[in-house]
């Protein structure tokens, strides 16, 4: 079952050797700091057994609150694959440690591939899911979760400002992250058919600001931007931060607060017994007399 499969993209937004590096150091404690992709993955559950079907083999992309054989009895075979030596779930099935972004599966021999906040730090994203589509059975399903445009605002807006006031310029240190739209034009570009995107914000708080810089490199999400700055920052860029952060954004009680936008992706692997949208003008009922409304063509004017 192991392939090769690699991309031709140049897209180098993320140093992947530090991903990696981030994702390796988060292993052995990151129970203490994976509620989001906890409660993510529990997202991810309940739509698939909302979905009428049984999956023989399926392929979850990234081991953060993975899904285990007992978990879904949906699912008759499980593989899991991630950048680490290890799973960070113990009991993750048949693990392979590979990259995201150059698969090493047989194409069309998968019935579902999931990934749980997993996809956001790829660099040729457009060509990471089309490998995912490659790589499924016609009608196989993929559904996933990201992290989404709305992700650390405040965290962004914090350290922008805070770097223009102190030097004048900025560099990159909060990720890229993509939004709905992006993304369901991505499926739609992979192949993907009858897509559907939704996302849901998570408010959460924390005792500091530096208490939340703490858990982000418990999740192994630590800044991992090949084009940031890699001087090291001083003491007084992060207490300036911090002070920002608690004006702006503490609540009554002292705490602070910090959104994370998870996108929810489901497309299907292309087959003929799909439905298909209808070609224009085969429509058997006016949309008017369902609404109740007067149909106004192109170019007609209105009664007064």
């Amino acid at each position: 079952m192991v392939k090769d499969y690699k991309t031709t993209s140049d897209i180098t937004i993320f140093d992947r050797r530090l991903v990696q590096k981030n994702r390796q150091r988060a292993l052995n404690n990151f129970n203490n700091y994976g509620f989001l992709f906890e409660w993510s993955k529990n997202q991810l559950s309940e739509r698939l057994y909302d979905i009428n079907r049984s999956f023989d083999l399926a392929l979850q992309i990234g081991s953060r609150a993975a899904f285990t054989n007992s978990e879904h009895n949906k699912i008759k075979r499980l593989i899991t694959c991630d950048l680490t030596s290890q799973p960070f779930t113990n009991n993750a099935p048949n693990y392979i440690q590979s990259s995201e972004e150059f698969l090493p599966i047989v194409p069309q021999s998968m019935d579902l591939i999931s990934s749980n906040l997993n996809l956001h730090s790829v660099n040729d994203l457009p060509g990471a899911l089309l490998q995912i589509k490659n790589s499924l059975k016609k009608d196989g399903l993929f559904m996933a979760s990201m992290l989404g445009g709305e992700t650390l605002h405040e965290l962004r807006t914090v350290l922008t400002n805070t770097e223009l006031s102190l030097t004048g310029g900025i560099s990159p240190r909060i990720f890229p992250f993509a939004d709905k739209k992006q993304m369901g034009d991505l499926l739609q570009r992979a192949g993907f058919a009858l897509p559907v995107i939704d996302s849901e914000i998570i408010t959460v708080t924390y005792k500091s600001f530096f208490k939340l810089l703490h858990d982000l490199r418990g999740m192994g999400e630590n800044n991992a931007i090949l084009q940031r700055n890699k001087t090291p920052v001083s003491k007084d860029f992060f207490m300036h931060a911090a002070r920002e952060y608690h004006e702006k954004y503490a609540q009554n009680d002292g705490r602070i607060t910090a959104s994370f936008e998870v996108i929810f992706l489901l497309g299907w692997s292309p087959h003929e017994s799909q439905q298909k949208p209808l070609r224009p003008g085969s429509a058997k009922h006016r949309l008017a007399d369902i609404l109740g409304t007067d149909e106004v063509t192109t170019g007609e004017k209105t009664a007064p």
